[in-house]
């Protein structure tokens, strides 16, 4: 089965963030693996802001040499595609004005993208001002949508859906101090006929509730699955539930 049909087929999902620029070796992969492996999530996402190409190869061969769950490239540049990966969502950074993030990276990676044998959805991102300047802001060099301006982030998803995107990705970025609100989420989705994604700021279990209970079809969670182990099986417990 496709990733785009996994992703559209109305269950609530979680996906587990590796950033190749913090696990750069099978040292760190390998015992973060096994936890993920025992979460067995919907999907794994790759990528960041600032990945060389080696790295996020060498993450991609780990990953497809030690789990059967559908690796996703969440790229933060044309550099991060490879055909190992099952799928890639290839994003638009709608929410910012930059015309590299908006499509001269998709240009760049188009032809290469094209030739491979990997599911490939047209992914509206939008930031989300999460208390903290994220990488991806400042690499992109564009601000976040104001986290109490529902409005525009309802208009900005609306406008990605219209363009013809397949899913809506809303991130409030790495390490974020406040994830998005649940007032945000809802409103968004109840405008929206494509999943919408929600990343940034997943601490805790209260908070993954509640980005799902609000109309997230994906929560994405960084390395807080590492850091603890309380996290991880209370995760487990939520796949159970929804």
């Amino acid at each position: 089965m496709k990733i785009s049909q996994i992703l559209n087929n109305g269950q609530k999902k979680i996906a587990i963030l590796i950033d190749p620029d913090k696990n750069k070796s099978a040292d760190s992969l390998l015992p973060l693996i096994k936890k993920i492996n025992l979460l067995n999530p919907a999907f794994i996402f790759v990528g960041g802001s600032t990945v060389n190409s080696q790295d996020f190869k060498a993450c991609l061969h780990i990953l497809k040499a030690e789990t059967k769950i559908p690796v996703v490239i969440f790229p933060g540049s044309h550099i991060q595609i490879d055909e190992q990966a099952d799928a890639i969502l290839f994003l638009s950074l709608i929410s910012g004005r930059n015309p590299d993030f908006l499509i001269g990276h998709q240009v760049e990676a188009a032809p290469r993208i094209k030739s491979m044998n990997i599911d490939v959805i047209p992914t509206a991102y939008m930031l989300i001002d999460g208390g903290k300047n994220s990488s991806v802001a400042y690499v992109s060099q564009t601000s976040p949508i104001p986290r109490d301006q529902n409005s525009i982030a309802i208009n900005t998803a609306i406008a990605g859906e219209l363009m013809g995107m397949k899913t809506v990705f809303m991130d409030a970025g790495s390490g974020a101090i406040n994830p998005i609100s649940a007032n945000m989420i809802s409103q968004v989705k109840e405008n929206l006929t494509i999943p919408l994604i929600i990343g940034g700021g997943l601490k805790t279990i209260t908070e993954v509730e509640t980005v799902l209970n609000a109309g997230a079809d994906v929560a994405v969670i960084g390395n807080r699955i590492e850091e603890n182990v309380d996290f991880l099986l209370d995760l487990m417990n939520i796949k159970q539930q929804f």
